[in-house]
């Protein structure tokens, strides 16, 4: 499993609500991307960032949801282009459901 973390600038001047809309614009359509598992939308007001964490099934989905076609998108929505790391996930801790996973293999 994979973690990946996206950061974008914002435009100066957008409101919260600009880009919660923006953000639920596109929400439907990750939701169902099979090769997902969770995505975080998340907004920094004093730094004027927003982006995402998604949790993938594995990198090969990641490179190939997060190609260049991406890239292109997140710049036309948000005005710059994304900047982007990722992790192998080793241990999930849901509290929520009460469970601890290991996803290493070893």
């Amino acid at each position: 499993m994979i973690t990946e973390i996206v950061f974008f600038d914002l435009p100066d001047g957008i409101s919260r609500d600009e880009l919660m809309s923006k953000y639920l614009s596109t929400a439907e359509a990750w939701s169902k991307n099979e090769d997902l598992i969770e995505k975080h939308y998340f907004y920094d007001a004093e730094r004027n960032q927003g982006g995402g964490v998604y949790v993938w099934r594995s990198k090969n989905a990641m490179i190939r949801w997060h190609g260049d076609e991406y890239k292109s998108r997140i710049k036309n929505i948000y005005g710059s282009e994304p900047r982007m790391t990722y992790f192998d996930s080793l241990v999930h801790v849901n509290n929520m459901l009460g469970t601890i996973e290991n996803f290493d293999p070893a």
